[in-house]
């Protein structure tokens, strides 16, 4: 699928420049429709909640198929804090290096169960030692639009007998994920840039960590199937299902559109537009005296002018972007085209 006819699928371009991924995208067609047929179903009552209910699998075994991992390894979690919550209440007890200015959902998960190290996210590497049980990490993070060198902080926590735990949820969907790092516990939100509705996530847990992983909020669904409702006794399933939450079902219902959406699309050709949107826009930002706050991704962030008051011009625009205190965000999707960054640059010069 082109970038043009990906970009058809989403009603809101037609009138909106949209570079606020970062913090949600607007509906794609065929996930808006999924979610309408469930809500029309809901209103008549000509619904079964048994197919509703499969859909969690269903999109356990469309995640696994698009990430690279076995469907078993995978637990369908409500939120980010919730599969972080599940790895803290499971890990032995140790060290945790977590980037001090990280999204709190990669933080305070963390800082609940453990002694945690908040460091600088370039130090990250140099805080870790013979005590640390895990370095957590966002792939990419909304603050600063950095991508983390996953590769060589794999080897840093091997060098150390340290575990790896990776955010995605500001990257998989726009940038290509490397199974061959083999991160011990890797989690996604999806309602970014996988372009699902809030309240779809997933937590892969490497096999060998398997057996110590441990639910959060054990549940009807912690058990190997088929779930039955009433008594006990408690046996908890023997791959990463044991961790799943119960289902939100339309959630469920608008993830499995969605991964079907993305899962179609070549990931090496995504990265590649995104990314290169973003270094032109990036580029052009700089020339008219705006600084990066750190080397861009997909996602741009800018320091320099009145963020609101630039914010507010890009709006005039129909420009979708996120203001801060002291910066702007810029998010660049496969559905972006060259006119967004074009638009986006005058914008911001007619605003400085």
């Amino acid at each position: 699928m082109t970038p043009e006819e990906f970009r058809a699928l989403f009603p809101a371009l037609r009138s909106t420049v949209w570079l606020d991924t970062p913090g949600s995208p607007p509906g794609a067609g065929p996930v808006v429709e999924a979610l309408r047929d469930t809500v029309s179903a809901w209103s008549s009552g000509e619904f079964d909640w048994r197919v509703w209910d499969s859909a969690a699998e269903d999109a356990r075994q469309l995640f696994a198929r698009f990430v690279g991992v076995e469907p078993g390894t995978v637990s369908a979690v409500g939120s980010l804090a919730e599969a972080a919550a599940t790895v803290a209440g499971s890990l032995p007890r140790g060290r945790v290096v977590v980037a001090e200015d990280d999204f709190r959902s990669n933080l305070f998960p963390w800082l609940a169960r453990h002694d945690v190290v908040a460091v600088p996210a370039d130090r990250l590497a140099d805080a870790l030692d013979e005590d640390t049980a895990l370095l957590a990490v966002s792939e990419v993070t909304t603050k600063d639009g950095r991508r983390r060198d996953l590769r060589a902080l794999r080897a840093a926590t091997d060098a150390v007998g340290a575990r790896l735990f990776v955010n995605l949820t500001q990257s998989l969907g726009a940038l290509r994920f490397d199974p061959s790092i083999r991160p011990d516990y890797l989690a996604v939100h999806g309602y970014k840039w996988l372009l699902c509705p809030r309240g779809a996530a997933w937590l892969v847990t490497r096999p060998d960590r398997m057996d110590e992983l441990a639910p959060l909020a054990p549940n009807w669904k912690s058990t190997p199937p088929p779930h039955g409702y009433f008594g006990g006794p408690m046996r908890l399933a023997d791959d990463a299902a044991r961790c799943d939450a119960s289902p939100a079902w339309f959630s469920w219902v608008g993830a499995c559109a969605a991964l079907r959406l993305i899962g179609s699309l070549d990931p090496a050709r995504v990265e590649k537009h995104c990314l290169g949107l973003a270094r032109r826009f990036a580029e052009g930002a700089q020339a008219l005296g705006f600084r990066l706050a750190a080397e861009p991704s997909h996602i741009v962030v800018l320091y320099g002018g009145q963020p609101d008051r630039v914010a507010s011009r890009l709006a005039e625009h129909g420009i979708r972007a996120a203001a801060g205190p002291d910066r702007l965000r810029f998010g660049f999707h496969y559905f972006n085209a060259e006119a967004d960054v074009t638009t986006a640059l005058t914008a911001l010069r007619a605003a400085r």
